[in-house]
């Protein structure tokens, strides 16, 4: 906006050509806003403003031109008010208080004084900046509470470790051996997610907490039905290695399915949602890929490092009963 004093005293200044820059500085900011004084100009009269040079000195200027409507209001502005300063407000600061030497006339001025090439085009960015109307547009919104973040954090991670002892204590005492060596690859599937988030600056919200916690469980399933099917190869009366092969084999294709399938919800509410369900979407697609290798490849590798170690080839720590295996 433009802005005129209401009553002020004369304001040392340059003479300039049309308008007067005082000496103060050029983006002279006025904190008291009580002497001011609104008009009906405002940015959306301002056509451009330009950085110009002086034909005599090469010093640089700042060009304004006005529209038509603008050009009469300006043309009135500047002839009731000559000898008196007028401020230019960009979002509630006066970023320029030139002094109106004469009545303007044609809707084109000029703002000069001792300006370097760079002030001159900051303020003739900043004049611009107030001329462009910007549209806002709400895109979504979320209610946070001041001690939500710390609060959050301590009781999710809280939540995280008892979940993490409940499932570790459920598979080593339902599966053994295989129980404890899932549990070594959730842990190493836990790192890895934390790893992910930091090499594609992933920023875990409470939604990203609730896709990490989901992919949990979907990487220990996956290890159940592998140690399921592996139990059920022991009791047709295969060996330890090839009840390992064989269970990798035929648990692959709903393990596959299963990830999948997940993948893309997780691709469809990321593309489809809003920015506080792409946190969820996001966590749970980089956890269901890497429940895939933890639980297919890792899980494998702990398998058959162990199979060949002479004091672990005993059905029983593979949860099977003798009388149930006809090795």
């Amino acid at each position: 906006h433009l802005i005129h004093k209401r009553e002020s005293k004369p304001i040392a200044a340059y003479q300039v050509e049309r308008v007067l820059v005082p000496l103060s500085d050029a983006y002279d900011v006025v904190a008291d806003l009580s002497p001011w004084e609104n008009t009906a100009l405002s940015g959306k009269q301002l056509k451009r403003a330009q950085v110009q040079f002086d034909p005599n000195s090469g010093t640089p200027l700042v060009g304004l031109q006005f529209n038509a409507e603008g050009s009469d209001l300006f043309a009135e502005l500047t002839g009731s008010h000559v000898g008196e300063p007028i401020a230019i407000f960009l979002d509630g600061e006066a970023i320029s208080t030139p002094t109106v030497s004469q009545a303007i006339y044609g809707g084109e001025a000029v703002i000069t004084g001792d300006f370097t090439l760079d002030e001159a085009k900051t303020l003739a960015q900043r004049l611009n900046a107030g001329a462009l109307p910007v549209p806002v547009h709400l895109l979504s919104q979320e209610t946070v509470g001041p001690t939500l973040g710390a609060a959050s954090l301590q009781t999710s991670i809280f939540a995280a470790l008892v979940g993490f002892a409940l499932v570790s204590a459920f598979m080593i005492v339902v599966y053994r051996l295989p129980g404890l060596l899932a549990v070594l690859a959730l842990v190493l599937y836990a790192f890895l997610n934390l790893a992910a988030y930091r090499l594609f600056g992933v920023t875990v919200t409470l939604s990203g907490i609730a896709g990490l916690v989901l992919t949990f469980g979907i990487a220990v399933d996956a290890n159940v039905l592998i140690f399921e099917r592996m139990k059920d190869e022991f009791r047709t009366g295969r060996d330890l290695v090839s009840s390992i092969d064989e269970a990798f084999v035929r648990a692959w294709p709903p393990i596959r399915d299963g990830h999948m399938t997940t993948l893309i919800s997780a691709a469809v509410l990321f593309t489809f949602s809003s920015s506080f369900v792409k946190g969820f979407a996001l966590t749970l697609a980089i956890g269901v890929l890497l429940s895939l290798f933890t639980a297919v490849v890792v899980t494998r590798v702990y398998l058959r490092n162990i199979r060949d170690v002479r004091g672990l080839r005993s059905p029983t720590l593979y949860a099977v009963k003798k009388s149930e295996s006809a090795s």
